[in-house]
């Protein structure tokens, strides 16, 4: 039986492969990317080269890009003030806590649940909604915890009608970086789809350069590039150094914050 799927799709990693992992589970999906001024904007452009090849190999995925970019100017956080630096850094570190959104991930939600609750109308199905949330963002994101997401359902669930109709699917909840590209992998082999095409057309930096080229060195490029090495893959996103030099900095961070 064939589930509809709306997911929250940012064109990084995470969002990229939960959407192959609900299509490799014949899920029809449907795509929302948020444009909230933040400064990778490129994933934006990303996703949409996806998407096209998605559907160019047959795949029926709808895509819609939501604009919220007049939030960047209310809402505090490194990823979206030209103002404030993205730090450098292990992940986990503290310095990584000032590309918190506030409340992003609750806007995201509510306006997911709204799609889903008009498309579940339309098709006269049961719809889901999805997030690629995982344990690597627990420590530094609040709002990609399972104790958010029960309080934030439990609350949708009582302000609509026809909430028994939705429910939410957070399948990576519980994963690593390195769990969700081994996911990945087992998605595009059933999908027989080009893993460096699709890889190549994401981007998980914080602060890349008009061309989406990174230095590597946030915590956001350094759980990628730790992810893909712990899989003895090679990411075929271009940096601005080489995967050799980009791979040595990311390790050279995760132990220094392991040993502080």
């Amino acid at each position: 039986m064939i589930k509809t799927s709306i997911i929250s799709f940012s064109g990084g990693l995470d969002s990229t492969s939960l959407l192959l992992h609900l299509l490799s589970k014949e899920n029809k999906v449907y795509c929302l990317s948020f444009n909230y001024g933040q400064k990778h904007q490129i994933e934006i452009t990303k996703a949409k080269h996806n998407i096209e090849y998605f559907n160019s190999r047959g795949y029926d995925v709808k895509h819609k890009i939501i604009n919220l970019k007049d939030c960047a100017d209310i809402l505090s956080s490194s990823l979206t003030n030209p103002h404030k630096t993205i730090p450098k850094g292990y992940y986990k570190e503290e310095s990584m806590m000032s590309t918190v959104v506030p409340n992003r991930n609750a806007i995201f939600s509510s306006i997911l649940y709204g799609y889903a609750l008009t498309v579940s109308k339309h098709i006269n199905d049961n719809v889901s909604i999805s997030l690629g949330v995982h344990s690597g963002d627990h420590a530094i994101y609040p709002d990609c915890r399972k104790d958010f997401y029960d309080k934030i359902m439990e609350s949708f669930k009582i302000g609509n009608w026809d909430s028994n109709k939705i429910d939410i699917y957070l399948p990576y909840l519980t994963y690593n970086k390195s769990d969700i590209l081994e996911d990945a992998l087992k998605s595009i082999k059933k999908l027989n789809l080009n893993f460096d095409k699709v890889f190549k057309n994401t981007i998980t930096s914080y602060n890349p350069d008009k061309d989406g080229l990174s230095e590597g060195k946030t915590g956001s490029d350094i759980e990628r590039i730790l992810a893909f090495d712990s899989l003895g893959l090679k990411d075929p996103l271009d940096y601005k150094d080489s995967w050799e030099n980009v791979l040595e900095y990311a390790k050279k961070a995760e132990k220094d914050f392991k040993e502080q």
